[in-house]
């Protein structure tokens, strides 16, 4: 079953566009989850927001966004305010460069997602930028607006339609040079590199996802059958 898109818009090159839509390339529905329950009466318990001064629960229609400032103090921001940024590209992935994708360091990879026409009318123009790219051997570098926020998103081929893959920016992205400065520069005995040079070799082969198992969820998973045979669920009380 085809899942409902995240977004929709259109895709643009130059005077070339199309209505697409971008469909979420992960899914965590198939994992285990866990609901918090009251241990004494069963019941499973919610969150509040609690005003610290007050005690008082504090209601969704009463919650606001805030910038810190200083201690205490801060910035309202509405939602009001978010919606009235207007940016170019809130309903257009506008493709601003074309790229080598073995230039795009993984670890900009963040979201990935498939794009695909959205209408009939969107196949043709959709075909055309799709098949121009994989014969330039290119990947597209865009700006689309998802959930308020503008990302950097790099488009690529993948078989009748795109992969689109949210990058991050450079400010989020941490320099290695503070984690791998103190390795020291070693001088490594010939043998000791062929040994290691023939385990790789042994244990070379193709990168083949459906053959790595989720060996804890799978784990997971048996334990709760285990105790779903052996110990009666937690029942809970009788609502009112």
């Amino acid at each position: 079953m085809v899942v409902r898109a995240n977004w929709k818009g259109y895709l643009k090159l130059s005077l070339v566009s199309c209505a697409v839509a971008l469909y979420p390339a992960t899914t965590s529905t198939s994992r285990v989850s866990f609901n918090t329950l009251n241990r004494h009466t069963g019941n499973q318990v919610k969150r509040q927001y609690v005003d610290p001064e007050t005690g008082d629960a504090v209601e969704a229609e009463d919650q606001v966004k805030g910038y810190k400032i200083g201690k205490n103090s801060f910035v309202l921001v509405e939602d009001e305010d978010l919606e009235s940024i207007k940016i170019e590209s809130t309903h257009t992935i506008d493709i601003e460069r074309f790229v080598p994708r073995d230039q795009v360091d993984a670890r900009y990879l963040d979201a990935p997602y498939y794009i695909a026409p959205d209408d009939q009318v969107a196949n043709e123009a959709f075909a055309v930028i799709r098949d121009a790219m994989r014969e330039k051997g290119r990947a597209g570098v865009a700006r689309v607006v998802i959930a308020r926020r503008e990302r950097l998103i790099l488009l690529e081929p993948l078989g009748k339609g795109l992969m689109g893959t949210v990058l991050r920016y450079p400010y989020e992205m941490r320099s290695e040079e503070a984690y791998f400065d103190d390795i020291p520069d070693l001088t490594i005995p010939a043998e000791m590199r062929n040994l290691a040079g023939h385990i790789i070799d042994t244990k070379a082969g193709d990168f083949e996802p459906d053959t790595f198992e989720d060996r804890y969820e799978t784990a997971v998973v048996e334990m709760i059958k285990g105790k779903q045979a052996g110990q009666a669920p937690v029942e809970r009380d009788d609502q009112p």
